[in-house]
């Protein structure tokens, strides 16, 4: 389970505590860049979470199993990253349920994670995560790799999660595919290593709607 509420930003001095951050990737599976994304992560013995599209997923569902035999662990990013506060309820569940299910037909798993397009989330869309048994996850510091961020920005990003934490990427930024290793030395460096999410017992900040996942021990 997740950490108890107040404990996740403790610090030592000027060091945070041990503990576990979340490495997560939106949009995938990307042809040109995934096979190098993984290649990073298993050569720095590091695990991460992938948010796949549903048509994404089914155009390159061998990808989406090579995530899975890397042992990265795998959640939903609806099937064709809508904003969904602006579509019909109904609309809005087709697109998480059929991404739900492309994942379930290629990995033979119900992904149980699950991310908003753009982080844009409400209480509607809340329920129908809740609806479909999966946690809605969003992020606690953002890389903005999407914005065009540099490795070396990207890298500084990383360096103000906190145990907990949850950091988001895109596997299409070679930006990021490039920052991993620092991004993962530094992390332990820091006492940090990459971990799963899991829920979170207390609710995290995230604009107007908060979530309730957090990074615990693999």
């Amino acid at each position: 389970m997740g950490h108890e509420c107040g404990t996740s930003s403790v610090e030592t001095g000027q060091e945070p505590v041990r503990g576990y951050v979340a490495l997560t990737f939106d949009d995938g599976p990307t042809p040109e860049t995934l096979p190098s994304l993984l290649d990073a992560l298993v050569t720095a013995g590091a695990r991460a979470t992938f948010f796949n599209r549903g048509d994404a997923a089914e155009a390159h569902p061998d990808l989406v199993r090579a995530q899975r035999d890397a042992g990265m662990w795998i959640g939903s990013h609806t099937m064709t990253h809508p904003h969904l506060r602006e579509t019909g309820e109904r609309e809005a569940f087709e697109e998480m349920n059929r991404a739900q299910q492309a994942l379930q037909r290629i990995t033979g798993e119900w992904p149980p994670l699950f991310r908003p397009p753009f982080g844009e989330t409400d209480e509607r869309v809340g329920v129908l995560a809740a609806r479909l048994g999966v946690l809605e996850v969003l992020w606690t510091v953002d890389s903005r790799d999407w914005a065009g961020a540099t490795e070396d920005e990207i890298v500084a990003a990383a360096r103000t999660l906190r145990p907990g934490g949850i950091f988001l990427m895109h596997d299409w930024a070679r930006a990021s595919v490039d920052a991993l290793p620092r991004i993962i030395g530094e992390l332990r460096e820091r006492g940090l290593h990459p971990g799963r999410i899991d829920v979170s017992p207390c609710p995290v900040p995230f604009g107007d709607t908060p979530f309730h996942a957090t990074a615990v021990a693999p």
